[in-house]
């Protein structure tokens, strides 16, 4: 398993940010290597996200379900995949002191199957990666929309 967490400060109040985060919408096109997403309903989505890796282009698709909506600090969602085999889950939290909001991102990822032992050393070097350049581009974006 593969696990990042970032950690940023928003000079905004919590409610701005949970106005950006809850939208699904809003930060499906924050998450590095984004190609394309659909919205399914307000709790689930498809995401593509296109890279390489060493030379090797890949496209990989994955199901976002949101579990949990606890206004105004958390959001929990999984994660499926659709063209490889891998689940995951995370959440947002966010917490507001002085007029400033601190909000944390974590992203966990599991690979299953034949092809977990091939895609496990790729997961854990990008999923720190990925979380960390997410909550931040979620951050530069709340920082301009308020």
């Amino acid at each position: 398993m593969a696990t990042g967490t970032h950690t940023v400060e928003i000079p905004v109040d919590v409610q701005a940010v949970w106005d950006y985060v809850s939208d699904l919408e809003k930060w499906a096109t924050a998450v590095p290597a984004y190609k394309e997403h659909e919205i399914i309903s307000d709790k689930q989505s498809i995401w593509t996200f296109e890279g390489s890796v060493k030379g090797i282009k890949k496209t990989i698709k994955a199901q976002v379900d949101i579990t949990e909506y606890n206004e105004p600090s958390n959001i929990k969602f999984e994660l499926k995949g659709l063209s490889d085999n891998f689940t995951g889950s995370g959440h947002f939290t966010a917490e507001e002191v002085n007029g400033k909001t601190t909000m944390s991102c974590t992203v966990e990822v599991h690979a299953g199957g034949l092809s977990g032992a091939m895609l496990t050393p790729i997961i854990k070097w990008a999923v720190p990666k990925v979380t960390s350049r997410l909550t931040e581009s979620i951050a530069r974006k709340i920082v301009v929309f308020s």
